[in-house]
């Protein structure tokens, strides 16, 4: 999308008929395929042979999307004040193919997937591949300490909340809050955890002393192993729905302190799998920002991803956990997997970049540059075993429409599969239900991948937008916050679990659920995420280790396999629910009301962009009107630029009064941001901020912008941004 802007900075190498960023040939021909059984001559000719065959089907699937936009505007536009009568409405999609008829009932043949995507149910992490720092933190928070995460957080009260001292009141708390959560989960038979004094390991069980006299758990098998002597170990492992905690005991440790049985830690294994972002978390507009992805997603299937830092005036490394090992209740060596399972998301069918250009002087489809680079890099992980044992890559693909996308994306892979040497169905494809086209024909696009398949995940904020740019003629939407309780979104949910348990996913495939938003709002995700598991999701989305650790509590509090069971006994979700279009029946919203819902949308907007185009940021804790930090990337981005320019469009408000509310805007989130050093004020010069410009463009081009997406925009501004 920005090759004349990226052309002027970028050195190009002819390889056949492809013209190739030196940075990206350089990263490919000496890091990539170094150690592979894969020539950089086999590699280029194999890749731009699949070009040749796919680019241009690419183009076409783009085109249809907008044909059919195209033709849904024109009959909206027709219908105008009759309403949306539901059967006539699924029998114009049909004729126009944008509904396809709904095939016999199937299982997904998947093979090859790990326990962290079949058998295990946790939490799942997202994290900007881009930062090396966050992405090893994200793959090492397998592991976290459930005491820091109660510390640290607002899910325990105490009058030293927000002291660094520490709190030894608040300490104490926090060992209560375990000991009765593990009297529930991990019950002992005669006595509570609060009570114990000593653990040891005697005739292949769990010995809980109070004082001299000896306890058992209740369901012996959820001890599994140790580590240490059996007399004083120093670590007892248990295991609850196929997750694990790791109680440390060292007396001596300063958090012991208070602690009769000597127990200074307690270790929940949280983010089971984690995503590292190629996507909507990042800001990677060129080849310089595409290498340093791959770099450091190849860096994290060599397994040798490192990173120095400096914290509190220390120098510090961070590199990869290894694999943790204990001696099991038999005797014999236990070995538990060391690091979150690591998917790859790679970017969807729509954008382009100027890394490769073609032999037409077109630039690279982005998602099939992506699904090449990101498999070469797992041939090393291959190798070892040390992410995937069973020798797979799981390839997270966003933003698909329909069936005939989702046949291209098993497409693409077959091609990989075949340049790399792989057996068929290596690689294992996401399904992200996030556009309106997916969700109405859910099952067959399953059906396209049900050698692939390893998860469906529902997002919220995406689906949304394209549900309001999809109807943007229909008439003005209801407000935001109202979405989350109306029809189509209920209807969306249920039905992306309904179908995913009719193809067999249970005890196969995940099926997930979306992001907590608020990273500092603990309590408030214990109180509610659990939902998300009684909805049948066997993993949902976390911003942080931290929060991971606390979600992976909901797991031991819920088998989501039972749960399932008795949700696929449950009426299926209805077509018809899901189609009924948001719009507001009688718009009569106060002039304060309007400016209100503006208002929100405005500076969330505004504070998320200035980040990414001033500073490349794509993933960040960006305070809301109130101050409150949100998790915000191009997701929110899309909704609340969509959701302004539909009632732009439909007269709720106009131009020059969101334009204004802007301009406001810009000044509060320029104060919210006074301590940041690197951040450029839009208020000094609205005329000459570029971020300013591009938020104002994201409203305004919004009704314009291909399925409502931020990102053509975004792209050509951060590059011209890098250049300036």
């Amino acid at each position: 999308m920005g090759y004349e802007l990226s052309a002027m900075q970028e050195k190009y190498i002819k390889i056949n008929n492809l013209k190739v960023s030196e940075k990206l040939l350089n990263f490919v021909n000496d890091e990539l395929l170094k150690n592979t059984n894969v020539s950089s001559e086999n590699f280029w000719l194999g890749l731009e042979k699949t070009l040749d065959d796919l680019a241009p089907k690419n183009k076409q699937l783009i085109k249809l999307r907008e044909d059919l936009q195209k033709k849904i505007d024109d009959w909206h536009i027709n219908n105008k004040g009759n309403g949306v009568e539901i059967e006539q409405y699924k029998k114009f999609l049909k004729e126009i193919g944008y509904l396809k008829e709904e095939g016999p009932d199937f299982k997904i043949e998947t093979s090859n997937v790990d326990d962290e995507i079949a058998q295990i149910a946790g939490p799942q992490l997202v994290v900007p591949i881009m930062n090396a720092r966050d992405t090893l933190n994200a793959a090492n928070a397998r592991w976290v300490s459930l005491y820091d995460s109660l510390y640290g957080t607002n899910i325990i009260e105490s009058e030293e909340g927000g002291s660094e001292r520490y709190d030894p009141n608040r300490g104490q708390e926090v060992i209560k809050y375990v000991r009765e959560f593990f009297d529930k989960y991990f019950p002992i038979d005669g006595t509570s955890w609060k009570n114990i004094s000593t653990l040891k390991i005697k005739d292949k069980n769990l010995i809980i002393l109070k004082e001299d006299k000896e306890y058992k758990l209740k369901d012996e098998n959820k001890f599994v192993g140790h580590r240490g002597d059996v007399n004083k170990p120093t670590a007892i492992i248990l295991k609850n729905n196929n997750l694990h905690f790791e109680i440390i005991i060292n007396p001596k440790a300063f958090s012991a302190a208070h602690d009769i049985a000597g127990i200074s830690d307690v270790i929940a294994e949280s983010a089971v799998s984690t995503i590292c972002d190629n996507e909507d978390s990042v800001a990677a507009v060129d080849a310089e920002d595409k290498v340093a992805c791959y770099r450091n997603w190849l860096g994290l299937m060599r397994g040798d991803l490192k990173v120095q830092f400096e914290k509190n005036g220390k120098k510090l490394e961070r590199k990869l956990n290894p694999d943790r090992s204990y001696i099991s209740k038999e005797g014999k060596g236990l070995k538990l997997h060391g690091r979150s399972l690591l998917l790859i998301r790679n970017v969807g069918h729509l954008m382009t970049n100027s890394s490769i250009i073609l032999n037409d002087g077109s630039e690279v489809p982005e998602g099939i540059m992506d699904a090449f680079i990101t498999t070469t890099a797992a041939l090393h992980d291959f190798k070892k075993k040390k992410n995937s044992r069973t020798g797979s890559i799981y390839i997270v693909k966003p933003k698909m429409h329909g069936p005939d996308e989702t046949a291209f994306t098993d497409l693409i892979f077959s091609k990989v599969e075949e340049l790399l040497g792989l057996q068929k169905y290596t690689c294992k494809i996401g399904i992200m239900d996030e556009e309106r086209r997916t969700s109405a024909n859910l099952k067959e696009c399953i059906r396209t991948l049900k050698n692939r398949v390893f998860f469906i995940n529902t997002g919220f904020l995406d689906r949304t937008g394209d549900e309001m740019h999809t109807s943007m003629e229909a008439g003005p939407m209801i407000k935001k916050g109202d979405m989350k309780s109306s029809r189509w979104i209920s209807a969306y949910e249920n039905n992306n679990v309904d179908i995913g348990l009719k193809c067999g996913f249970s005890g196969k495939a995940q099926i997930g659920k979306g992001m907590w938003a608020m990273p500092d709002k603990m309590k408030e995700m214990l109180d509610e995420k659990i939902g998300h598991l009684k909805a049948g999701a066997n993993c949902a989305w976390v911003p942080s280790p931290t929060a991971a650790s606390l979600h992976a509590l909901h797991y031991h509090q819920i088998n989501i396999f039972d749960e399932q069971k008795k949700i696929m006994k449950r009426e299926q979700s209805k077509l018809d629910d899901l189609l009924t279009i948001p719009v507001a029946d009688r718009p009569n919203w106060s002039v304060d009301e309007i400016n209100k819902e503006i208002t929100n949308s405005a500076q969330t907007l505004l504070g998320y962009v200035v980040r990414w185009i001033d500073q490349g940021v794509g993933c960040s804790k960006v305070p809301d009107i109130n101050n409150i930090g949100l998790m915000e990337d191009r997701a929110t981005l899309r909704i609340s630029s969509q959701h302004i320019a539909n009632w732009i469009h439909h007269g709720v408000t106009t131009k020059i009064q969101v334009m204004e509310i802007m301009k406001a805007m810009a000044k509060v989130v320029d104060k919210q941001n006074e301590n940041d050093r690197n951040y450029i004020r839009m208020s000094d010069n609205f005329e000459n901020s570029l971020a300013f410009k591009t938020a104002c463009d994201l409203i305004f081009k919004g009704k314009d912008q291909p399925s409502g997406y931020t990102e053509p925009l975004l792209h050509l501004n951060r590059i011209e941004k890098k250049l300036a």
